[in-house]
C-alpha cells in the first residue's frame, strides 16, 4: 500500500477517534449544566405564566418577540456600518447569525456574494500570511546577526515560535478592548476572539450588538473589523507554517514516487532478439565512451572481430544512442568463446556436412 494511502487512512481513524473523545468529555462537561438550566428556566416559564394569567401561546409570543428584536438593540443591521460587519462574516466564513437576510433578493446575493467572495478571501489571507513569515524571517537574520550568531537563518520552528507570539498578543489585546467595550469578563472576551479568529463563529457571543454600537461608537466599529482581519492575517500565517505543511505531504510523495519511476525506467534494459536496447534505444553497434553519442550504422556488426563483409559497404546512419551503455554493461556478462586461428577460419573443414554452420569467431558484445 502506498504511503498516500497510508496517511489517509491514519488520518481519517485519527479524526473520527478525535471526535469521539471530543464528544464524551463534552458529554460530561455540559450535559448536567444544561439540564439543571432547563429545569430553572422551565420553573421561570410556568411561574410568568401563573403570575401573569397568560397562556402558554401567549408566552411563546412573547419569547418570539424578544428573540427578534435583540439583533436591532445594536442599531440599524442593514446600514452601511452594519451591512459592511455582515459582509465581513459572510467573507471570512465566521457566519455569528447575529444578522440574516429576509429577503429573497438578499438570500440570493448572499449566495453569490460568497461564491467570489470566499476564495477571495482565503487567497488574500493565505498571501498576508508569507509575506508576514517572510517579514518575520528578516527580521530573526537581523536579530541573530545582532547577538552574532554561527546560524543567521531563519529555521521554521523560529517563525512558529514568532507567528505564535503574535497571536497570543493579537488574543490578549483584543480581549482586553472587548471586554472595556462590551462588559465580558476577561477569560469570556479571550472565548470570543479565539472563536472569531478560527472562523468558529458560534454566534453566542458577539460584539457591536448592544448600546446602538453600530450607529454611535464609529471607532469601536472600526477596531472590531481590523482587529477581524489583521487576526485572521496572523492566523493564516500559522497555517502557513503548521497546516499547509501536513496538507503537501501527499503532494510531494506522489512527486517522488513519480521521479523514482521515472529513474527507474531511464536505467531499464530490455532484451528484444539479439539486439540489446536501453531506454527503447537500439543499441546495434560499437558505442565509445561514457557519455558520447555515437551513429551506428545498419551494416556494422556487434561482433569484435575484423569481418569484410561489414566494411565494404555503409549506408547512412539509422540510428545515434544518447545514453551511455556503460552504466549497464554490468547487467550483460561476457562468456569467452575458444579461440580459432587465422588459417582455421579460412579453411572449413574437409569433412563438414553440407549445412554445417560457418565456424565461430571470438565474438565480444561491443557496448
Amino acid at each position: 500500500m502506498k504511503k498516500q494511502n497510508v496517511r489517509t487512512l491514519s488520518l481519517i481513524v485519527c479524526t473520527f477517534t478525535y471526535l469521539l473523545v471530543g464528544a464524551a468529555v463534552f458529554d460530561a462537561l455540559e450535559s448536567e449544566t444544561e439540564k439543571r438550566r432547563w429545569e430553572a428556566l422551565d420553573a421561570i416559564e410556568k411561574m410568568v405564566i401563573r403570575k401573569y394569567n397568560i397562556s402558554e401561546d401567549d408566552f411563546k409570543v412573547m419569547e418570539t418577540v424578544v428573540q427578534k428584536t435583540e439583533p436591532h438593540k445594536a442599531g440599524q443591521q442593514w446600514k452601511f456600518a452594519g451591512a459592511f460587519y455582515y459582509a465581513t462574516t459572510v467573507l471570512t466564513t465566521i457566519g455569528y447569525g447575529h444578522s440574516t437576510p429576509n429577503t429573497i433578493g438578499g438570500k440570493l446575493f448572499t449566495m453569490c456574494y460568497a461564491m467570489v467572495g470566499i476564495p477571495l478571501g482565503l487567497v488574500m489571507f493565505q498571501s498576508i500570511g508569507e509575506r508576514l513569515n517572510k517579514f518575520s524571517s528578516v527580521v530573526i537574520q537581523n536579530v541573530k546577526r545582532l547577538l552574532h550568531c554561527k546560524d543567521v537563518q531563519a529555521s521554521e520552528m523560529n517563525l512558529i515560535c514568532v507567528v505564535t507570539t503574535l497571536s497570543s498578543l493579537t488574543i490578549a489585546g483584543g480581549a482586553a478592548a472587548f471586554s472595556r467595550y462590551e462588559g465580558w469578563s476577561y477569560f469570556d472576551s479571550v472565548y470570543y476572539c479565539f472563536i472569531t479568529l478560527t472562523t468558529i463563529g458560534f454566534g453566542d457571543m458577539v460584539a457591536l450588538q448592544k448600546d446602538n454600537a453600530l450607529d454611535n461608537k464609529p471607532e469601536y466599529v472600526m477596531f472590531a473589523l481590523i482587529f477581524i482581519l489583521f487576526g485572521l492575517a496572523i492566523v493564516a500565517a500559522s497555517l502557513n507554517l503548521l497546516v499547509l505543511r501536513f496538507v503537501t505531504m501527499n503532494t510531494e510523495d506522489e512527486r517522488r514516487d513519480e521521479a523514482e519511476a521515472l529513474q527507474a525506467a531511464q536505467g531499464a534494459v530490455r532484451l528484444e532478439g539479439d539486439v540489446i536496447t536501453a531506454n527503447g534505444s537500439i543499441l546495434s553497434g560499437q558505442v565509445g565512451t561514457q557519455g558520447d553519442t555515437i551513429s551506428l550504422d545498419d551494416n556494422q556488426s556487434v561482433c569484435s572481430c575484423r569481418c569484410s563483409s561489414f566494411y565494404k559497404k555503409r549506408r547512412r546512419p539509422r540510428f545515434t544512442v544518447r545514453r551511455s551503455p556503460g552504466k549497464i554493461s554490468h547487467l550483460l556478462p561476457m562468456q569467452q568463446l575458444p579461440v580459432l586461428s587465422l588459417r582455421t577460419e579460412l579453411r572449413p573443414p574437409a569433412l563438414a556436412p553440407l549445412l554445417q554452420l560457418p565456424p565461430l569467431h571470438q565474438h565480444r558484445a561491443s557496448i
